[in-house]
């Protein structure tokens, strides 16, 4: 049973969208996932499961969280293996002066079209290094992402589909879906 690990979208920031972590675990716990584990406060759950469908399971996360928070968010599901190639692909990994905390994993729900790829590709808004992964995009921010509008852009293309996390999250998600894999 491999361990996943369910990224979600825009809660707990800013005051909206306010989930506590004990009741996202007592939630996913109520859908039969097994060993629940929660990191941070911005949505990122850690489970095992025997579900085999990954977009099934996100729906049934989502609307179980509508139902019970009041508000739909987007649930974007990885595996253990999935975000061990989100890591082993960095396209900035041998980058000099790259700070992880500047250096931000755009999670999407799906590969993107060609369309949606080039539209990305053609944004100019500030010093921001845009590199595509499978279903992923790696974004380096230089000057920060607080102030970049290259953030409301994608969501613009996107239609909200996506969810940020910045490097150091991933790693530190990798390591806890690792010894979720081990242990359990």
């Amino acid at each position: 049973m491999p361990a996943l690990i369910a990224f979600l979208r825009g809660i707990n920031v800013g005051g909206s969208h306010r989930v506590p972590m004990a009741d996202l675990r007592a939630l996913l716990d109520g859908l039969r996932l097994r060993n629940v584990q929660t990191y941070l406060l911005s949505g990122n759950a850690l489970f095992k499961s025997d579900e085999k469908d990954l977009p099934q399971l996100s729906e049934r996360i989502a609307t179980a969280l509508e139902r019970k928070f009041g508000f739909r968010i987007g649930v974007v599901l990885r595996t253990q293996e999935d975000l061990e190639a989100v890591v082993a692909s960095n396209p900035f990994a041998h980058s000099a002066g790259v700070e992880p905390a500047k250096l931000v994993v755009f999670f999407l729900p799906k590969v993107l079209e060609k369309a949606k790829r080039d539209e990305i590709a053609q944004l100019k808004l500030g010093r921001e290094d845009i590199r595509f992964g499978k279903r992923e995009l790696y974004i380096y921010f230089p000057d920060g992402q607080g102030r970049s509008k290259l953030p409301a852009a994608l969501d613009r293309i996107l239609k909200k589909s996506a969810t940020a996390r910045n490097w150091n999250t991933v790693a530190k998600v990798l390591e806890l879906a690792s010894k979720l894999e081990k242990h359990s």
